[in-house]
């Protein structure tokens, strides 16, 4: 009888579930028939498309600056092949990133844990799946990263203000546009940023194609060389830099919570990655084609352009992507510090955004101290962006499914016969549309079905032949990672970051600006040479 009793017991169980899926089936269509309220169309998303438009979005913004500059120091070959190298690379462990995600959550909902007022973050799904070392390794690399991911933004606002507007340095420009990104504090949560990610991918677009056609009519410059690769050093760190280019995930778990359905993730990140190669290649390749080597000593793309009206609409659309994009860096750490001092369940927008400012501060500074526009995103590349979203997402997945029962889980606890099920479907929660003459037989065919959906893992997809196959490209990718992007890609880096510190120092007040022009005396002997 007491096998029976749990079987019985597991059962109930899951048709609780069956039953709250069936709500959320509702709601889901409740939600869809008022999409087209005004609130809904600009400030609530949660569909595919908008989980499309928000990693389109967020995975290339001031990077698509630097660019250039990394085609300077690999070559035109080399960075072609290492964008989709990387973009594809990049695209697999966001994938591995939203089946884990999945697994995490389906097994809570199973222990009837309530996510309606939590977001699940990635240092969650780590401790969920594999215990608090993970949970400490995930936090601390994604916290650091998404902290110095804000950093850039803030840096890359001032680099861009400043060849419209250099009256004010770059530092002065940090303070202010630090104020104004502050601003975030406001955006409750990856639902609320559905106009936001449309306009700033449509912002991106322009700029990408302006770089582009800007670079072809202006045409090469006079005695143009295209040396590179010169030095290992350089090639490694451009080579760092389109590792963060297509390492944005860190945000893969926030942007899938905030889905109505997110399992239909899956593919998602691949298709933005995509459209993305689409703004990237053709930009990086043209400016490259039209200053060469110049480039080296021009980290950021709009300081070779010839200033007009066309470039400044392109520095104010991306000065608004940037603030976009710190949002969407930021908010995950918003969250964090929530939950660190218990205001992650507060309704209140103007409490939390209140709790949220101190956030802001360290990531002011720290673009203050640090104001190197393009060898910034390597050394985080290479240090940070390998493992938060490389390793430790390709590591998890090999160790969640690592047995056999991981990978195929299935019901063995319930083994009753036909009768002893068509008696427990007097618990089934029928729809009103069910039939009221509708057989056992067919109810305890739809609730096996279900049972079986429920404790199914996720299998490979189908361009890959079995787990082997997974296990052997997810350890080639760590391998990868480890050696290439972490080893000399940090080498490489860290070599040239501080390189940019003994040229400029910390608290550069204009990183990569024109010296002034010359006064007085100098102005005088200037002239009579």
């Amino acid at each position: 009888m007491l096998p029976q009793k749990q079987a019985e017991e597991a059962i109930v169980s899951n048709l609780t579930e069956m039953e709250l899926e069936t709500r959320e089936e509702e709601k889901d269509e409740e939600e869809q028939q008022s999409l087209f309220s005004v609130k809904n169309l600009l400030w609530h998303g949660g569909s595919a498309w908008d989980a499309w438009f928000s990693c389109a979005s967020n995975q290339v913004a001031q990077v698509l600056l630097t660019l250039p500059y990394s085609f300077s120091q690999l070559g035109m070959l080399s960075g072609i092949l290492l964008q989709v190298f990387y973009g594809l690379m990049g695209s697999w462990t966001a994938y591995i990133i939203s089946v884990l995600y999945i697994e995490y959550r389906s097994r809570k909902e199973k222990e009837n844990v309530s996510f309606k007022n939590h977001v699940i973050q990635w240092f969650e799904v780590l401790d969920g799946l594999l215990g608090p070392y993970w949970k400490a390794a995930g936090l601390a690399f994604n916290c650091t990263f998404l902290l110095f991911g804000s950093v850039i933004q803030l840096i890359a606002c001032a680099s861009n203000i400043y060849y419209i507007n250099d009256k004010l340095d770059k530092r002065t420009w940090t303070y202010i546009f630090g104020a104004c990104c502050a601003t975030t504090v406001f955006i409750p949560s990856f639902h609320n940023y559905r106009i936001w990610s449309f306009l700033g991918l449509g912002m991106t677009t322009y700029t990408a194609w302006y770089l582009a056609i800007a670079a072809f009519v202006h045409g090469q410059v006079d005695g143009v060389t295209h040396s590179g690769p010169k030095k290992l050093v350089l090639y490694f760190t451009g080579a760092t830099n389109i590792l963060y280019t297509f390492g944005g995930h860190a945000v893969t778990v926030e942007i899938m919570h905030a889905m109505w359905k997110p399992q239909k993730f899956k593919y998602i990140y691949l298709m933005a990655t995509l459209y993305v190669f689409t703004l990237t290649l053709p930009s990086a390749s043209a400016v490259y084609w039209a200053f060469g080597d110049e480039l080296l000593n021009h980290s950021n793309a709009f300081s070779l352009l010839p200033k007009n009206g066309f470039r400044d609409a392109a520095v104010i659309l991306m000065l608004i992507h940037q603030f976009i994009t710190f949002g969407f860096a930021c908010t995950p750490l918003y969250f964090v510090w929530e939950k660190v001092i218990g205001m992650h369940d507060t309704k209140s927008i103007c409490l939390r955004a209140l709790a949220r400012l101190p956030v802001v501060i360290p990531i002011w500074f720290l673009a203050i101290i640090f104001p190197f526009f393009g060898p910034i995103n390597s050394a985080v590349g290479a240090l940070l962006v390998s493992f938060t979203v490389y390793i430790i997402p390709a590591l998890a997945h090999m160790l969640t499914y690592r047995k056999a029962s991981a990978r195929q889980r299935c019901i063995h606890c319930v083994r009753l016969d036909v009768h002893e099920l068509a008696d427990l479907t007097l618990f089934l929660p029928l729809r009103s549309s069910t039939p009221t003459h509708a057989k056992p037989h067919s109810l305890i065919f739809k609730f096996s079905r279900f049972l079986l959906k429920q404790n199914a893992a996720e299998k490979p997809p189908f361009f890959m032949p079995s787990w082997t196959a997974m296990y052997a490209f997810n350890a080639f990718i760590v391998v990868w990672v480890l050696v290439v992007g972490f080893g000399f890609g940090g080498w490489a880096s860290m070599t040239n970051f501080i390189r940019q510190i003994d040229t400029f120092g910390l608290f550069a007040k204009c990183y990569q600006c024109k010296p002034p022009p010359p006064t007085g005396a100098a102005a005088a002997a200037a002239n009579h040479h």
